[in-house]
């Protein structure tokens, strides 16, 4: 499952606006969702693509080979919690979600996830922020996505008392964009700095 934002001016990546301004942090975004896309088309699994506003036609999602929905619930928490379950109810055994501002992740990164899926209840993709990049799972655990400050640098540590029930696999982490830091020194984005 791939979370991704319309990409529409002005309401993507406005962390990152703050620094570039909004035309530049839509370019950054559309480069990122082109990259993530990349990525999962050199994946032999199902992909499902979760709009935060309404799903697209004729995108560079292309209806054949992707499944479509919009998002649903109040916070991230509560939207991750309905994807995961809409894909559990479909029949899937395991299932894998990631954004679209990683421009590190590699298909190893997801393959691995859902191979360490055999062995564990869930399987988290650290990102250096605090937060995490990939969460993987065999079935819902409604406990971490409720009662997060989404967005900080505390999710992923109180994602992981959550799990501390369970047989948790971290996979290596990686850098998500969201805010100038994370882009001044990464030559993918030497393009947009100039």
């Amino acid at each position: 499952m791939i979370f991704t934002r319309n990409p529409e001016l002005g309401k993507v990546k406005t962390r990152l606006a703050k620094s570039l301004g909004d035309k530049k942090a839509l370019e950054i975004y559309i480069f990122l969702l082109n990259r993530t896309k990349e990525i999962v088309e050199q994946l032999s699994c199902d992909i499902a693509v979760f709009y935060s506003e309404k799903v697209r036609d004729n995108d560079i999602w292309e209806n054949k080979g992707y499944q479509k929905y919009a998002q649903e619930g109040n916070d991230l928490g509560e939207r991750m919690l309905n994807a995961f379950d809409t894909s559990f109810k479909k029949g899937y055994e395991k299932v894998a979600i990631i954004g679209s501002d990683l421009y590190d992740l590699e298909p190893q990164h997801i393959n691995s996830a859902f191979q360490q899926l055999d062995n564990h209840d869930a399987v988290i993709g650290p990102a250096d922020d605090g937060g995490y990049y990939l969460l993987g799972l065999k079935k819902v655990i409604p406990e971490i996505f409720k009662n997060k400050q989404w967005g900080t640098s505390t999710v992923r540590e109180n994602t992981l008392s959550d799990l501390k029930k369970h047989n948790v696999f971290l996979l290596s982490i990686l850098n998500d964009v969201d805010i100038f830091d994370d882009i001044k020194d990464h030559p993918a984005f030497s393009q947009f700095l100039n």
